[in-house]
């Protein structure tokens, strides 16, 4: 917990706009509220099972009364797998606490059709998302188009989050809140990263900044 507190700390000062804590990474949950406390910037409450390449080992209902206790002690966010069997139960729990909830997709071995992913979309949108997250792999750089292209169609319908993994995926990642995602993620700093591809805040910053997005 002091750890993540460091953390968050230096997140504000490199001035995120969100600050995402995955609890299960923490060796225990029960004062979450001092998270909260000691940050203005939100926090997305992420919590992932060993099967979604997390660290989290309790059962589902375990870690589901977890999102709930974050929402509690002041947590905005709160990320929920799209292939959970309880989610629609879960999302309507925490959207009763108040969450906005992040219904997130992850794909770790290539892309998908845009059918594929406008069906998932939909059902993420009827699920009650306040946002909805598709991540995917690029194994090439041209991989990278059709999800830029996704992007652009369903910030139409919904606020989205999508971009590609891998360091193919670079561009994606980068360039998807210019075509219309609502934000994208980076590291702390670069050797944090929590999965191949992220880019540190400071590297993003830095390209937004050359290419005057900012």
């Amino acid at each position: 917990m002091a750890e993540a507190l460091k953390f968050i700390e230096k997140a504000q000062h490199a001035q995120a706009n969100l600050i995402e804590v995955r609890l299960d990474y923490l060796e225990e949950t029960r004062n979450l509220q001092d998270l909260c406390k000691s940050t203005k910037t939100p926090l997305i409450a992420t919590n992932k099972l060993k099967t979604e390449n997390g660290y989290f080992a309790g059962s589902e209902q375990e870690r589901e009364q977890t999102l709930l206790n974050a929402i509690k002690s002041g947590f905005e966010y709160v990320d929920v797998d799209f292939a959970i069997l309880e989610r629609n139960q879960t999302i309507t729990k925490l959207i009763d606490l108040g969450a906005k909830v992040i219904v997130s997709y992850h794909k770790f071995d290539g892309i998908l059709m845009a059918s594929a992913m406008n069906k998932i979309l939909d059902e993420m949108i009827d699920s009650g998302a306040s946002i909805c997250k598709i991540v995917l792999t690029a194994k090439r750089v041209e991989d990278n188009l059709p999800i830029i292209d996704f992007v652009v169609s369903a910030s139409k319908k919904t606020k989205i989050v999508c971009f590609c993994m891998g360091k193919e995926g670079r561009i994606s990642r980068l360039l998807s809140p210019v075509f219309g995602a609502d934000f994208t993620f980076a590291s702390l700093e670069q050797g944090f990263e929590t999965v191949p591809g992220q880019m540190s805040i400071s590297e993003i910053k830095a390209a937004y900044n050359l290419l005057r997005l900012e």
